[in-house]
């Protein structure tokens, strides 16, 4: 083809585009308009609702579009505490109760002796109530991961040893007994009930100095409620480290409310009740457990589950429920003679 061809081709396509008339921009309708598809109404009532993200019709309720931005600006105030004024900084010291970030000064600066001033700068900025609290949230951070207990437990010792700083309780006694009990209160309030010996036995705290610290807490705390851990509270975890059936559990738990009416074992710390339970309801329902296997895991010593378990043994009738029996999943015969 030469170039007359080309030339006459191109005229002939640009002829034709000439005919069919200007060409249309490409861009947003701008007519296009929201119109609620139940009203029908010509001026639309549409409304946002930042506070759910939803695009809603004013009139007669529908949702016509979720998950709605809100780009309006936000005038909210970032002070630590009510007295801090109208403050839109989005920075400040860290809330109570979460992980403390701490910037530490290193000792090395080529012995120009900076360092120094900014240890004793950042000393002076720092109170003995909030190095104590420091201190004591690195030492639960430490204890509960030993313990392997979950972040909500964490955070609630935390606010309890806070409380407890604020009024003062325990300024006089060391701080790893205050610690232990402090997450020993939260374990309680949290339903992950750990006895004194098992947290005794890991943190190598006394047991008489952290039933004093843990006394004086509960008293402050709960407005005098001093009840202890139940027996009911220790079951799930004796039962799986003692490798029990599901079904076992529920039925020590009834086993220990009858023994609780009719008093029996009352007196006794609530581990050797478990024990004991345990110990007789395994007998019981064809899942037995030796004393010396429940002995080290409860803590209990054996003559005192066994001194309990006489109890039981004794009102054996009274503790076992006849549907248990007539379902034949209870034997009375498989308990040993106390």
């Amino acid at each position: 083809m030469d170039e007359d061809q080309i030339f006459s081709l191109a005229d002939s396509l640009r002829e034709e585009e000439e005919a069919k008339g200007p060409r249309k921009a490409y861009g947003p309708d701008l007519a296009v308009r929201l119109i609620c598809p139940e009203c029908l109404k010509a001026v639309p009532n549409i409304m946002e609702e930042f506070s759910s993200g939803d695009l809603v019709c004013g009139d007669c309720g529908l949702v016509l579009g979720d998950r709605i931005v809100d780009t309006r600006s936000e005038w909210r105030t970032f002070a630590n505490d009510s007295d801090g004024g109208d403050d839109p900084s989005r920075v400040g010291e860290a809330s109570e109760g979460t992980a403390q970030l701490e910037t530490f000064i290193s000792f090395k600066d080529g012995k120009t002796g900076l360092s120094n001033q900014l240890q004793l700068a950042a000393r002076s900025q720092t109170t003995r109530s909030k190095r104590s609290i420091e201190t004591a949230n690195r030492k639960i951070d430490n204890w509960c991961q030993v313990l392997d207990l979950p972040k909500a437990i964490v955070d609630t010792a935390k606010v309890v040893y806070q409380s407890a700083d604020k009024g003062k309780l325990l300024r006089t006694k060391p701080l790893e007994p205050v610690v232990v009990a402090c997450i020993f209160i939260a374990c309680r309030q949290g339903n992950a009930t750990r006895s004194f010996k098992d947290i005794c036995r890991v943190t190598r705290v006394q047991k008489k100095l952290l039933a004093k610290c843990y006394k004086v807490l509960e008293k402050a705390l709960t407005n005098g409620d001093q009840r202890g851990s139940r027996p009911e509270d220790l079951l799930g975890m004796y039962c799986n480290h003692l490798n029990m059936p599901p079904y076992v559990q529920g039925y020590c738990k009834d086993v220990i409310e009858l023994a609780r009416e009719r008093g029996l074992g009352t007196s006794r710390s609530p581990l050797t009740v478990v024990g004991a339970t345990i110990y007789f309801v395994g007998m019981l329902f064809g899942q037995p457990r030796t004393l010396a296997e429940i002995r080290e895991v409860a803590g209990a010593s054996e003559p005192t589950i066994r001194g309990v378990y006489k109890l039981y043994y004794a009102q054996r009738e009274a503790l076992v429920k006849k549907q248990w029996i007539e379902d034949g999943k209870a034997d009375l015969s498989r308990l040993a003679k106390a």
